[in-house]
């Protein structure tokens, strides 16, 4: 069963970390945003305190098994779906395969799948192998300070580090990036017909403003927004402007889709 913490009450947003993260990713937004919204967020399935899925996951099925999580906890009324970074490529996908359930869709510091380009997925893969060899603890401490800006406390550097090394293991985080791997969502991005935001941190060095221009860009009607000082961790390196650009674009969106 994939481990979902819940709390808050209002219109319902699912959150899907990242590629490195957790539930636990999200704290800042359990923090600042559950007095409006009814916050539900995911253990991806291998991840933190999700048990190891059975067989080999690809992004069809993690989008499968989050639109069991809305079906389960949201009904058919749906949920707004928050994606970071490889989240928003679970995210999109779930919008693709199951539009009836997604209210909207929020894409933080995402974009369409590192198989767009023949070295994307080579360094996709290639973080894999870096985990098995190395640990959780090493490999966090190499890659999680590479998700904040350089003017990022050091109190938050330690703790995108502890989520991370708390978060992945094998072999979740190697079919993970193996969906990431495989994924170029450019030619579906015109197919997306939910109210969608994409957001990314001006200071983002991995996956950069550019990627989230393509999203917005191929997304019909999408709007685009950049956080400034913030780095790839944008909802926790920012949680102010993250969440207030959040909760006024999921509140906008009730209001739009009751009239």
């Amino acid at each position: 069963m994939t481990r979902v913490v819940e709390a808050g009450s209002g219109p319902a947003l699912l959150m899907l970390h990242g590629i490195g993260g957790s539930s636990d990713s999200f704290a800042p937004q359990f923090g600042g945003l559950g007095s409006a919204l009814r916050l539900l967020a995911w253990d991806a399935p291998g991840y933190a305190g999700s048990p190891d899925p059975d067989r080999e996951q690809d992004l069809d099925d993690y989008a499968d098994t989050a639109a069991a999580i809305i079906r389960d906890r949201c009904g058919d009324a749906g949920a707004h779906v928050l994606g970071m970074s490889w989240g928003g490529v679970v995210a999109t996908r779930l919008a693709l395969r199951h539009p009836g359930l997604v209210r909207s869709l929020i894409l933080g510091s995402s974009t369409v799948g590192s198989g767009a380009s023949a070295d994307g997925a080579a360094k996709m893969r290639s973080r894999a192998a870096d985990l098995t060899e190395s640990g959780a603890e090493d490999f966090a401490t190499r890659r999680a300070p590479r998700l904040l800006s350089d003017q990022a406390p050091a109190q938050l550097v330690h703790r995108a580090t502890t989520i991370m090394a708390a978060a992945v293991r094998q072999p979740g985080y190697g079919y993970a990036a193996e969906s990431m791997a495989t994924t170029d969502h450019s030619g579906n991005l015109p197919e997306i017909d939910v109210p969608t935001l994409v957001l990314c941190g001006d200071a983002d060095t991995v996956t950069g403003v550019p990627a989230s221009q393509v999203l917005a860009g191929g997304i019909p009607g999408a709007v685009f927004v950049t956080i400034r000082g913030a780095g790839h961790l944008a909802n926790q390196e920012r949680p102010e402007a993250f969440n207030a650009w959040t909760e006024s674009f999921v509140q906008i969106t009730e209001r739009l889709r009751n009239h």
